[in-house]
C-alpha cells in the first residue's frame, strides 16, 4: 500500500511539471474589452483583456499640439473607415509619445476603437493577431511601446511582413503605433557609413543602413517628439498641479517655479513625465493621505 501510495505521489508530481511545460489552454478573446494585451507562453499566445485601461485625455498633452493633431486625423479618418497609416512616434524619453496613442483610445472607445498591447518579444505572433481581428467590425490599432530592435532579431522581420501585407493585403481594421526613442529602430554603427559609395554626384548608403531606414520607412505617418524648453515644462507643471487640486497662490509662487526647476534639474530632464511626477509630490505633500483620480501622460 505504501508502495502504491508513493507511485502515486510521483506520478502527481510530474503531472504537475508537465503542466508547467505544455501549451496553456488558450481563452477566447474577450470583444466588449476596450484594450487587450497580448501574452504568450510555450509558444502559444492570447488576448488578455483591459477592462479598465490607464484613461488620458488629449487636453492633458500639453505643448505638443501638432503632433497631438496629426496623430488624431489619422486615427478618426481610421476610424471613421477611411484610408490611414501606421504611425511611427520618436524621439526623446518622457515627451508623451505612449501617452498620445493611450489618449487615442480614450477618445475613440466609444467609436469602437480598440488597443492591443504587444511586447517586442511576441512580435511573432503579429500574423494570429490579424487573423483574429479578421472581419471584426471593431478597428484595432496594435501599440509597441518603447520599440527598438538589435541585429538579427526574430520579430524585426514578422513586423516588416504585417506593415507591408506580405504576400496577402494588410488588413483594413487594423493599424500598427509604435513608439521609439530610435527613429530608424536599429542600432547605427558608425562603421556602416564606411560603406557609403558615389555614384555620380549621388552619395548612397550602403547595404545594412537600407535595410534599417527600409523598416522606419513602412511606417506613412512619422511624428517626432522634442525635448521641452524651460517655458514649456513650467506650462505642463501648471497645468498638473490645477490638475491635482494644489491652490491657485501656490502654483503662482516663486517658490513653486524654483522648486520645480530644480525638480527637473536632478532628474536631468526637462519633460511632460517629469513634470507629472513633481505636480504628484506638490499635490501629495499639500494633501496627504488622500489620492488623485487624475491619470497622467506619465510615460514616453
Amino acid at each position: 500500500m505504501a508502495n502504491l501510495e508513493h507511485l502515486i505521489a510521483r506520478a502527481e508530481a510530474l503531472i504537475d511539471r508537465l503542466e508547467s511545460v505544455l501549451p496553456p489552454n488558450v481563452p477566447p478573446p474577450d470583444w466588449s474589452a476596450p484594450a487587450h494585451r497580448w501574452r504568450s507562453r510555450s509558444g502559444r499566445g492570447w488576448l488578455e483583456p483591459v477592462h479598465h485601461p490607464h484613461r488620458i485625455r488629449l487636453a492633458d498633452l500639453q505643448d505638443i499640439e501638432d503632433q497631438k493633431a496629426r496623430c488624431d486625423a489619422n486615427t478618426r479618418q481610421f476610424v471613421r473607415g477611411g484610408r490611414a497609416n501606421n504611425v511611427l512616434l520618436t524621439g526623446a524619453r518622457g515627451t508623451g509619445k505612449s501617452s498620445l496613442v493611450k489618449a487615442m483610445l480614450a477618445e475613440y472607445a466609444a467609436s469602437g476603437l480598440r488597443l492591443i498591447e504587444v511586447d517586442k518579444s511576441d512580435l511573432l505572433h503579429l500574423p494570429e493577431i490579424v487573423d483574429l481581428v479578421a472581419g471584426r467590425r471593431e478597428r484595432f490599432i496594435v501599440f509597441c511601446d518603447d520599440l527598438s530592435f538589435e541585429d538579427s532579431e526574430p520579430g524585426y522581420k514578422a513586423l516588416k511582413s504585417v506593415l507591408d501585407g506580405s504576400l496577402s493585403a494588410p488588413p483594413d481594421n487594423l493599424l500598427i503605433y509604435a513608439t521609439s526613442n530610435r527613429r530608424h529602430l536599429m542600432p547605427e554603427y558608425f562603421a556602416e557609413n564606411l560603406q557609403t559609395h558615389k555614384v555620380g554626384d549621388e552619395l548612397h548608403p550602403g547595404e545594412a543602413v537600407e535595410e534599417k531606414i527600409s523598416l522606419s520607412e513602412r511606417f506613412g505617418l512619422w511624428i517626432s517628439f522634442y525635448p521641452f524648453g524651460q517655458n514649456e515644462y513650467l506650462s505642463v507643471v501648471y497645468h498638473w498641479l490645477r490638475a491635482f487640486g494644489v491652490a491657485d497662490a501656490q502654483i503662482a509662487s516663486e517658490a513653486t517655479r524654483t522648486e520645480a526647476l530644480q525638480w527637473a534639474l536632478m532628474r536631468g530632464s526637462r519633460s511632460g513625465r517629469v513634470a507629472w511626477q513633481f505636480a504628484r509630490d506638490v499635490a501629495g505633500r499639500a494633501t496627504p493621505g488622500t489620492s488623485s483620480t487624475h491619470h497622467a501622460a506619465s510615460d514616453d
